[in-house]
């Protein structure tokens, strides 16, 4: 018999890319009450109320704030649904997403 040498082939496990993540940013405006923005908070990201206190009162005094992180589609379609609601009540309330670093 021949001698051969036999090499044992290395397997490659692919894993997955998670995807890229976005931030949903909570725009500060002087019209929208702030209860109103804590019960938003609330309802769509569903956030407990003192987070959501934190969350508007944050907001408020910077001028902006991230309320939370999703995939893109997902961190869209909350923004959209949250500045939407805020428009059907007649607030000028603005939700925006961006991608996380």
């Amino acid at each position: 018999m021949a001698d051969t040498n036999i090499k044992n082939r290395t397997e490659t496990v692919l894993k997955p890319a998670r995807p890229p993540l976005h931030k949903v940013i909570l725009l500060n405006d002087d019209f929208t009450p702030r209860e109103f923005v804590v019960r938003l908070l609330k309802a769509e990201f569903r956030v407990p109320e003192a987070q959501a206190g934190i969350i508007m009162l944050t907001a408020h005094t910077k001028g902006a704030c991230v309320v939370a992180v999703f995939t893109r589609e997902v961190a869209e379609e909350k923004a959209t649904r949250a500045t939407d609601s805020a428009r059907q009540h007649g607030y000028p309330l603005l939700f925006s997403t961006e991608p996380e670093e």
